[in-house]
């Protein structure tokens, strides 16, 4: 579990003169200290540390969502089961960029670099700055750029709060779209919600592991509120633009997810090493009996995002009113390569138009 923030040294170490000032202050006639409103003010004032976003243990954290017990309900699953993915499909996921090829996927990806810039200074991540600075002192960069799991917690938390917005937004426009003009919708709305509760489970995997404080309650809250509004008229205008967004939104998770990894295997995330998986991963990713540990849970959760990268990239290409979502679809020829809702045969810049439609 994540480390609480260490407490200072003038906090834990009470001196000789402030005992003598208790003493005059809260003493008796002769500076006899009354110790039971000394200790109390010591605590009070000197060890209670201020935290924003809580690394309470988990046995005495309080549950964000609590599973409450009816008479006869016995448990809900999931409304979209996860497919089955293999160790080998996961660590063959890799970072990849598509290039921009018309303003459109330019305003896109412009669009990206603003919202990572927001989300680096919100959770205190500067791998740039590390980067260049460890070209000339990399124990420096470690010591002042390094991530700890605290950190990267919060940016977990930030990053899955906005990442379950789009699907959401598109799957309900195309859905009252489709209704507006007594069409059907090919396929798309489906992919989308389903995409978006994707997103939401992982950000409801990351509350069992560590509770938000005020602040961070806060930033998702207005984030939120313009995220939502920014998209939904985005989607108005140019869905293409938009799927291409999330398509590079989800490029930059693959990275962070990635870098999480390899911090983890360098052995720079101790409170990690051991950590198990939270039930509701091991039930909603159906992980097997001896891979429940946080590396396994990444490395599902970057698999996630990989296909959400393969999915809108792929979208983006398509002819938005009038093609079918190539991931339902059934192909003629079988035996050829072709989108599905695993990663057995994962794109990352996705498919192009001619290869599916």
């Amino acid at each position: 579990m994540l480390s609480s923030r260490p407490l200072s040294q003038s906090a834990t170490t009470i001196s000789r003169t402030s005992v003598v000032q208790l003493c005059k202050a809260h003493g008796g006639p002769r500076g006899t200290l009354n110790a039971s409103r000394a200790l109390v003010l010591i605590h009070h004032q000197c060890i209670t540390p201020v935290r924003h976003f809580s690394s309470t243990p988990q046995a005495k954290m309080r549950d964000v969502f609590p599973e409450k017990e009816t008479a006869n309900v016995k448990t809900t699953k999931a409304a979209w089961p996860h497919p089955i993915y293999t160790y080998e499909q996961m660590n063959a996921v890799q970072i990849a960029h598509r290039d921009t090829r018309n303003m459109s996927d330019k305003a896109a990806l412009f669009a990206v670099r603003c919202l990572r810039g927001f989300l680096d200074l919100v959770s205190g991540y500067k791998h740039d700055h590390a980067v260049s600075l460890s070209a000339k002192d990399p124990k420096q960069a470690s010591t002042k750029y390094g991530m700890t799991a605290h950190k990267y917690m919060i940016r977990n938390v930030f990053l899955e709060s906005v990442a379950g917005v789009p699907g959401m937004v598109a799957g309900m426009l195309r859905h009252l779209h489709s209704m507006r003009r007594l069409k059907r919708d090919n396929g798309w709305i489906e992919t989308l919600l389903e995409e978006s509760y994707n997103e939401r489970m992982h950000l409801l995997t990351f509350l069992r592991m560590a509770e938000p404080g005020w602040f961070m309650r806060l930033a998702v809250l207005g984030t939120q509120g313009i995220f939502f509004n920014a998209m939904f008229v985005a989607y108005l205008i140019s869905p293409r633009t938009c799927h291409r967004f999330v398509g590079y939104l989800e490029e930059e998770a693959v990275i962070t997810y990635s870098r999480e990894l390899a911090d983890l295997d360098a052995g720079k995330l101790p409170e990690w090493e051991n950590l198990a998986a939270p039930d509701i991963a091991v039930t909603y990713w159906n992980m097997p009996e001896g891979k429940r540990t946080m590396r396994d849970l990444l490395l599902y959760i970057r698999a996630d995002e990989a296909k959400h990268r393969e999915v809108n990239h792929t979208l983006g290409n398509l002819d938005q009113k009038e093609d079918q979502n190539p991931f339902v679809s059934e192909y003629k020829d079988k035996s050829k390569p072709h989108p599905s809702k695993s990663i057995e045969h994962l794109k990352s810049t996705g498919w192009e138009r001619e290869e599916v439609i």
